[in-house]
């Protein structure tokens, strides 16, 4: 059975004040660079959301400030239960142990894995029950992270991901962190970032999910999913459940949607390398830049009338696309709506490139079609034939 130790700050200050004094302690120590590590990007002029409004200046911080950080070290069979705001640096490994967090409302929390290894059978390795803001941080380090068996509720709670968070979740860093599971990698029941770090998830279920929004702006990610690579999308509120790209490098390989949204999916920059049945799938698909190369064996960018919040659309203002499709009834570019391209290059190869149910305007950028460069979008309505000229 789990035993589990609670951090407030009163023990934590009398911890402190004990392993001042006390000898023969066990002591944890980790290595922290006194200069700050800042991602940084930019944002399109044509883009819907802007980078500086979706993410913070602590989201966009890479390492942690430890001058008043408090040390943990994981032990078998043992829970950690944080209750306070601050900054905790975790090491060791453990097998059937949570990091749990259960703070106030307003308490942000930090953790700093320093060479963690978490193996479990049912529960996650990092369980966030509420805070105002939870990030984990990433030293210059390797943490594993891994859920092998079937997950277990907490009561009404489906805690179904390595990462569970009902909270505001931020990853970052400059280690690697893995994760593997039986279900979900990473859940957030609330708002989802990434700005750094390198990171891996092999999955059975999404790779990354959330309720209200994904938004990446750094790190290198890759993700093996039997499901989606990304998917935001909340049941009970139509109007949420967006994802923004402004940076990073994503090499997804997924059973079903590589990138899925309820809302929009705005890329403004990266590196994207995209492997699944359907590549980008949102209601608002917006372009604006990064190089980006799918492979798809449906649809590779597709805009589905999934929020009445917005019109079907894709729009295309930016960017390297390179579009490769599988054999069959498949269409590149689908959208139930509208379609613009308005710049960028667009390079595909397929049977059907265009299939719109709307309007669809050319005004600029580049588009090549199995090769030849075309000057209209010519409906293909299904893998009909060509026509571009």
């Amino acid at each position: 059975m789990k035993t589990k130790r609670f951090f407030t700050i009163l023990s934590l200050l009398v911890a402190a004040i004990f392993a001042t004094f006390a000898g023969g302690s066990t002591e944890v120590t980790t290595t922290s660079s006194t200069t700050k590590t800042t991602t940084t990007v930019t944002s399109s002029a044509s883009g819907i959301m802007n980078a500086d409004d979706e993410f913070s200046s602590r989201d966009m911080e890479q390492t942690a400030d430890l001058s008043d950080a408090t040390y943990l070290k994981l032990e078998s069979g043992e829970d950690i239960t944080i209750t306070a705001a601050g900054v905790y640096v975790i090491s060791g490994s453990a097998k059937e142990s949570t990091i749990i967090v259960e703070a106030g409302d307003e308490d942000k929390v930090q953790l700093v894995l320093d060479g963690v290894t978490i193996t479990n059978t049912s529960t996650p390795c990092i369980y966030v029950k509420n805070a105002d803001k939870v990030f984990v941080t990433t030293t210059d380090s390797t943490n594993k992270l891994t859920v092998s068996g079937t997950f277990a509720a907490d009561g009404d709670t489906n805690t179904d991901a390595v990462i569970f968070s009902k909270d505001d979740l931020v990853l970052n860093g400059v280690g690697t962190l893995t994760i593997s599971s039986t279900d979900n990698g990473i859940t957030s029941k609330d708002d989802l970032k990434i700005t750094g770090g390198t990171i891996s998830i092999s999955c059975t279920s999404d790779a990354i999910e959330a309720n209200d929004s994904i938004r990446i702006a750094g790190g290198d990610i890759t993700i093996k999913s039997k499901k989606d690579g990304l998917h935001a999308e909340y049941d009970e509120d139509t109007s949420v459940g967006y994802i923004y790209i402004c940076g990073g490098t994503l090499n997804i390989t997924a059973s079903d949607d590589a990138i899925h949204a309820t809302t929009i999916v705005q890329i403004d920059d990266g590196t994207l390398n995209l492997s699944a049945r359907e590549g980008i799938e949102g209601t608002y698909v917006q372009i604006n830049g990064g190089t980006i190369t799918i492979s798809a064996s449906d649809d590779a960018i597709n805009a589905g009338q999934k929020s009445k919040s917005y019109t079907a659309t894709i729009e295309i203002t930016g960017g390297y696309i390179t579009i490769k499709m599988g054999s069959g009834d498949t269409d590149a570019v689908d959208s139930n709506g509208n379609l613009y391209v308005n710049g960028g290059t667009l390079d595909i190869t397929a049977n059907s490139p265009f299939d719109y149910d709307g309007t669809a305007k050319y005004t600029g950028g580049t588009i090549i079609v199995n090769g030849q460069t075309v000057n209209t979008i010519t409906n293909q309505m299904m893998g009909g034939a060509g026509g571009f000229g």
